[in-house]
């Protein structure tokens, strides 16, 4: 009886990085998936990884994307968009992605997503600071 118990531990513990790494990948997924959308100026593509908070604030896709276009114009067009540092706790993921922009210019972006009742990771909020620069 020992030993069951001693190998469901065993293979809990290993169960449990891999749906962790499979939540990482699911949210740099999503984020990659929104920033491709962006790329193709694909409002209400970008605007469906909105979480239901961001979507009460712009309540509609043309508003969301016009905002992204003023306010993050590195993750709306940019060279370079390669993930850095992850955390993970519970039902949240804070994902750093490392951006150079269209002219060069290097900037760091965390982004923070959380699972919603459905299962799905949906983007929380991005902030966004030139590399090097700190809150």
């Amino acid at each position: 009886m020992r030993a069951i118990a001693l190998i469901a531990a065993i293979l809990f513990a290993l169960a449990s990085p891999a749906t962790a790494d499979d939540d990482v990948a699911t949210a740099q997924g999503v984020i990659r998936a929104q920033e491709q959308a962006f790329g193709r100026d694909d409002a209400a593509g970008a605007y469906s990884y909105a979480a239901p908070a961001i979507r009460q604030i712009f309540p509609q896709a043309d508003i969301f994307m016009s905002m992204v276009q003023s306010q993050y114009a590195p993750v709306y067009r940019h060279r370079s968009f390669e993930f850095g540092e992850v955390q993970s706790e519970g039902d949240r993921i804070a994902q750093r992605v490392h951006i150079v922009d269209a002219n060069g210019e290097a900037w760091e972006a965390l982004y923070t997503l959380e699972r919603q009742p459905d299962g799905s990771l949906k983007i929380t909020g991005c902030s966004l600071l030139k590399a090097g620069q700190s809150v």
